[in-house]
This record gives C-alpha cells, sequence and structure tokens, in this order.
C-alpha cells in the first residue's frame, strides 16, 4: 500500500463518529448484577488475567490492593481484591468491569469497557474502552480465583 494511501485511511479512521467506534464493542446483556456471558465467547487467560491486574497502566492496583506481594505501593480507595472470586461470580466481576457504574453511579471506578455517555475522557481515550474483551475476560479469570 502506498503512504498516502495508509495517511488516507488514518484519517478516515480518526474521523469515524463514535457510534461506528462503539459498535466495535462486543454485545452484551446485563442480567441481574452481572453479565453472565463472556464478551468473547471463550475463558479469559488467568495468567495474562494477572498480569494486567498488576499492571499500573490497567489502573486496578491503583485503587486497590491484593494478594500481590511484589506490588509496592497498592492503592487503598476500594476494597481489596483477596477474595474477589468468593465475594463475586464471574458474571458480576465482569459488570464490574465493563461498566461500575451501573451498579452504584457515584462509583469512581472507571467503565473499562463502554464509550457511550461518558464526559471528562481523556484524548487517548474517547470512543474506544480502556481494556479489549479479552483483557476484560483475562481479568475475570484471574479474579475468580481469588479465594479466601
Amino acid at each position: 500500500m502506498m503512504p498516502s494511501a495508509n495517511r488516507l485511511i488514518a484519517v478516515i479512521i480518526t474521523a469515524l463518529p463514535a457510534a461506528a467506534v462503539a459498535q466495535t464493542l462486543a454485545p452484551h446483556t446485563i442480567t441481574g448484577d452481572g453479565i453472565t456471558d463472556s464478551l468473547t465467547g471463550q475463558a479469559g487467560d488467568a495468567a495474562r488475567g494477572r498480569a494486567l491486574v498488576i499492571d499500573r497502566s490497567a489502573t486496578c492496583i491503583l485503587c486497590h490492593s491484593g494478594p500481590f506481594p511484589e506490588v509496592r505501593f497498592p492503592g487503598d480507595l476500594a476494597p481489596s481484591l483477596a477474595g474477589a472470586g468468593s465475594r463475586s461470580s464471574p458474571a458480576q466481576l465482569r459488570l464490574r468491569l465493563v461498566d461500575a457504574s451501573r451498579l452504584n453511579p457515584a462509583t469512581i471506578m472507571p467503565s473499562y469497557y463502554r464509550v457511550d455517555g461518558l464526559t471528562r475522557v481523556g484524548r487517548a481515550w474517547r470512543d474506544k474502552p480502556i481494556l479489549s474483551a479479552e483483557q476484560i475476560e483475562d481479568i475475570v479469570a484471574y479474579l475468580a480465583t481469588l479465594r479466601e
């Protein structure tokens, strides 16, 4: 592909309206206080999920502490993730990651897999989710293993 064609594709992609980008999110159905079905149609990988949880760029440990002794200075704004798999089902964990504001409109937890209706979103994150469907499923798989 010629360089000018690459630039044209980049311009078209960045010019897509939010609705077009939002359509790339995996459809999901909220049932009660959870999302029962996997966003990807398959189970996540708990090892990848753990790596995401302790990676500061995924932001989990900025607010949560948990059973990760190698993490220095975990957050203390939110509940510990220790025992998360005992307290919540995978469906409940999935909804909390996708859009915790559905359960608590005043939550400070970001909506990791939502793009509509958000305000004060950084330019880098406008019109795209913070985490991919696969990353959500990986984190759900890991959190489900955390039993007290």
